[in-house]
């Protein structure tokens, strides 16, 4: 069978540019549409664009402070690393990466998979904790151009993975070396363990996303593993639209902190990125300083070699043409379609 190989991400744009930044949000804002109400596309398209050109100068001052985002260099070391596992697995499989509002965009990737002689692409989104936005509208957005272009192509999909036993203990011992290194105890009363999540749309929560839940399940097992009862989390929320997002958001979670030091795991992230790079280093480190806090903002492990690991064992089963189950793999419930899996789904 000759298949193919995508990892979905999100993008970033590299240059801190009016021409690269515009252009992404954008796509974001066209995307996350349903958000609000509208009469016809050329609405969505128009109100997309107002809100692309009101955030576009924030945006590029943050990009300009950390130097462009790094998160497709990042995200093509990774793609390097996945092939490299695969073909210590003996597969012969080059990994394309396709990006959600940036170049190599998903539409134009998913056309060149269609012209190739595949029987069969396998679609990873680089998300651990599935989401309406990321993941899941990722894969729907591929399954879309891939059909448009080839409809006898099939797709299989692995969602959320959070629950990957090696991912787990890679973020875990990565919070550990960092707090180690810095002699730091997470259960004195001195210090308090905040993990930032990426916020959504509460509306995604009411139409049935289990998004919350996997942040939850998340927190809580990283707290038993570095043996800690309390701590805290917060959302980074973009609430560009005047609707309901996920609570706490990061800012209020921080002010409730009692401790003298806080350490911020990015818990969501799998890149260095603006999120990471500007609205914790330098807006949420601003913050707890004026409130007394030292700050310190564990990195996200994304050169960690276990993660070539952790997705070829998500892709094995669809290379191999063995039953997902056995690597744990289950029928998603997020995105319920033929041939989209992930460990997340709750057994029956």
């Amino acid at each position: 069978m000759d298949v193919g190989v995508v990892l979905l991400n999100f993008g970033e744009p590299a240059e801190p540019s009016r021409e690269a930044v515009v252009p992404f949000l954008e796509r974001i804002f066209l995307d996350n549409a349903s958000l609000e109400r509208f009469d016809s596309e050329a609405a969505a398209k128009e109100r997309a664009s107002e809100l692309a050109n009101r955030r576009a100068a924030g945006l590029i001052e943050e990009y300009e402070t950390i130097g462009g985002s790094p998160l497709h260099e990042q995200a093509a070391a990774q793609a390097t690393m996945l092939e490299e596992e695969l073909a210590s697995r003996g597969y012969d499989v080059e990994v394309a990466l396709a990006m959600q509002y940036t170049e190599p965009l998903i539409e134009d990737v998913a056309a060149e998979m269609a012209a190739e002689p595949f029987d069969r692409v396998i679609v990873v989104p680089v998300y651990p904790l599935s989401g309406p936005s990321t993941n899941i509208a990722a894969v729907n957005n591929f399954e879309e151009a891939l059909t448009e272009h080839n409809s006898d192509v099939e797709m299989r999909a692995v969602t959320g993975w959070h629950r990957h036993p090696t991912y787990t203990r890679l973020r875990f011992e990565n919070i550990r070396s960092v707090i180690d290194g810095l002699e730091i105890d997470l259960r004195a009363p001195d210090t308090e363990l905040l993990f930032s999540a990426h916020g959504t749309p509460v509306s995604y929560l009411e139409a049935g996303s289990r998004y919350d839940t996997y942040v939850e399940e998340f927190t809580e097992t990283m707290a038993a593993l570095l043996g800690v009862e309390d701590y805290t989390l917060g959302f980074q929320n973009h609430a560009n639209r005047d609707i309901p997002w996920t609570e706490p958001d990061i800012e209020a979670a921080l002010e409730s902190v009692d401790a003298d030091r806080v350490v911020v795991e990015p818990m969501s992230f799998l890149h260095e990125q603006s999120e990471t790079l500007h609205e914790l280093d330098i807006e949420l480190k601003a913050e707890a300083q004026d409130l007394g806090l030292d700050f310190v903002r564990v990195p996200v492990p994304h050169g960690d070699p276990r993660l070539g690991s952790v997705i070829g064992d998500l892709l094995e089963p669809f290379l191999a043409d063995f039953d997902p189950g056995y690597h744990q793999l289950r029928p998603c419930q997020c995105r319920d379609e033929p041939g989209t899996f992930c460990l997340n789904a709750p057994l029956e």
